[in-house]
């Protein structure tokens, strides 16, 4: 489709329509097998498929069952959030852990001293 902006409602339906009746071919299904799998009617998907107007649901049933719902975002992209909106929302994440309560409660209750940790204070030895 080059040039989108320029075609009319009619003209997108057809290359759409032309685009769900390929894609069902490669996919080496009826219009019989892709209506049941998609819960609509064979009549609803060769109006998809001639390009004639048809309910939204419809679309997205048939979309759905060829797999392409994830396609989404590429044709109708999330809006950006605002610089701003970024900002606020950061403010709200987490900026550290803390252990729980179930957590304080098991720990042993030793006290550190110096020394304590150094290989000669784990082996019985003196300082220096």
């Amino acid at each position: 489709m080059s040039n989108t902006s320029e075609l009319t409602d009619a003209a997108v339906l057809t290359e759409l329509g032309d685009r769900l009746a390929r894609l069902r071919l490669q996919k080496n299904l009826t219009q019989a097998q892709l209506a049941r799998e998609a819960g609509v009617s064979k009549r609803t998907l060769i109006r998809l498929e001639s390009g004639e107007s048809s309910q939204a649901t419809n679309l997205i049933r048939v979309v759905r069952a060829l797999g392409l719902l994830g396609n989404l975002d590429a044709f109708v992209p999330p809006p950006f959030a605002s610089p701003l909106a970024q900002l606020r929302s950061r403010a709200k994440e987490r900026q550290r852990a803390s252990p729980s309560q179930s957590q304080n409660k098991t720990a042993p209750a030793t006290k550190w001293t110096w020394g304590d940790d150094s290989p000669k204070a784990r082996r019985g030895g003196g300082g220096s």
